[in-house]
């Protein structure tokens, strides 16, 4: 560290789950495809994901770094403080689920990056809450109230909050830990866009104080077709019957679906899920993966059948109206297609609520349907696809805060 012509080395550690580790994978690449040296820490079976978009990257080859995979991600943190003390690099971009990485980036001296899956709304909505707790001043669960000091009137009922806002559990002191080596951290990194969510962003930026860098989105960064399609694995579904049946349907007819590799549904909320697609009569692609949520007796977590989806593929497939992908699909192929969206925050659901099938069904339909509001969804997504474009390319947002991130590292180590 020191010199301006030393390279930098960046050393990324992602989250092992698709999700998370493919948009760090991609902003590594953009590391690198701006002269900076970058090793990424994973498993042998993560890596092979990536590793042929990485190759045609046609980057100087590092030597390959083998960790074995433990039952627990946890019990890696011991072989990757040693191997970031003997690399030690300029920097550490890590998952924020990794919140040791901050103690080994202050010993080594050096700046850690945490990276966030999630949009700056979503930050700043937990952080007003956290600190002013407007949920406590209420007396029932359906009172609203107002999320104070945001840039818009976000109003809430104590019953939407997830259990980690309202009460001690062990997943909420695993929260507040993330959140701790957030604000110890050098910063974070996020995949969005400044256009997308302006107000939000410069609510973290200057009133709330913990700095950011927006680069996304990232998956735009791959621009060969074979890169878009190995994006994360190989696809579990035959890419031409795919193809097939998605070409025998009318443009912006077919529904997308898919929660994400760590969500699990109960088998009552599968039930609400698939009729509300059989009752809405739209062509859909339903990627299902390991959906089923598992008993709390069961310590295995491997391939899960329901009888729900079962019953409910035959049927689809008989009628023409939908695929049921299990497994892996190359999600790309939509990506930066601009086109409408419905979003599910599964994650901040109570364990027990149940949505029923009649408000995924009017939900679906108005994204769907060609009526007046589904029109202007469609209309200022591809706005939005534009501006997510431009932002990427030369002279973007995301593109200088790329540029301005890397001279902040340089001139770090030489402070």
């Amino acid at each position: 560290m020191g010199s301006r012509d030393e390279q930098l080395h960046v050393i990324f550690l992602p989250y092992m789950t698709p999700g998370h580790m493919m948009p760090l994978v991609d902003m590594a690449r953009l590391f690198a495809a701006h002269g900076v040296k970058v090793t990424i820490i994973t498993t042998p079976m993560n890596a092979a994901r990536f590793k042929s978009a990485v190759d045609r990257d046609s980057l100087h080859p590092t030597p390959e770094l083998t960790i074995k995979l433990f039952h627990a991600i946890g019990l890696l943190q011991p072989k990757i403080e040693h191997l970031l003390r003997e690399r030690r690099p300029d920097c550490i971009a890590s998952d924020v689920l990794f919140p040791w990485t901050v103690d080994i980036a202050a010993e080594l001296g050096i700046p850690r990056l945490a990276f966030s899956g999630s949009g700056f709304f979503n930050h700043c909505l937990s952080h007003r809450i956290g600190c002013y707790e407007p949920h406590k001043n209420i007396e029932s669960e359906t009172e609203t109230f107002v999320v104070p000091c945001l840039p818009d009137p976000i109003k809430l009922t104590r019953s939407q909050l997830p259990d980690i806002v309202k009460t001690r559990t062990e997943f909420s002191e695993l929260f507040e830990k993330l959140k701790e080596a957030e604000r110890k951290s050098f910063g974070m990194l996020m995949n969005s866009f400044y256009e997308l969510e302006p107000a939000y962003v410069d609510c973290w930026r200057k009133e709330i104080g913990t700095r950011a860098w927006l680069l996304g989105p990232v998956s735009l960064f791959n621009r060969d077709p074979d890169d878009k399609a190995e994006r994360g694995d190989k696809a579990s579904v035959n890419e031409h019957s795919c193809l097939s049946w998605l070409n025998s349907k009318k443009p912006n007819s077919v529904l997308y679906i898919c929660f994400g590799s760590l969500t699990r549904f109960s088998e009552a909320q599968l039930t609400e899920i698939a009729s509300a697609l059989e009752d809405s009569g739209c062509f859909f692609i339903w990627v299902v993966g390991k959906v089923l949520k598992t008993t709390k007796d069961d310590e295995k977590d491997g391939p899960q059948e329901s009888i729900v989806l079962e019953g409910f593929e035959e049927r689809m497939e008989k009628s023409g109206k939908g695929l049921i992908v299990r497994g892996w699909a190359p999600q790309v192929l939509k990506i930066g297609a601009a086109v409408g969206n419905e979003i599910w925050k599964v994650w901040a659901m109570q364990e027990t609520e149940l949505i029923s099938r009649d408000k995924i069904r009017k939900a679906v339909n108005v994204v769907m349907n060609e009526g007046h509001e589904g029109e202007e969804m469609r209309k200022k997504t591809r706005q939005l696809g534009e501006l997510a474009n431009k932002a990427v390319e030369e002279g973007g947002s995301s593109y200088n805060d790329l540029k301005a991130l890397i001279e902040e590292i340089r001139s770090y180590g030489r402070s």
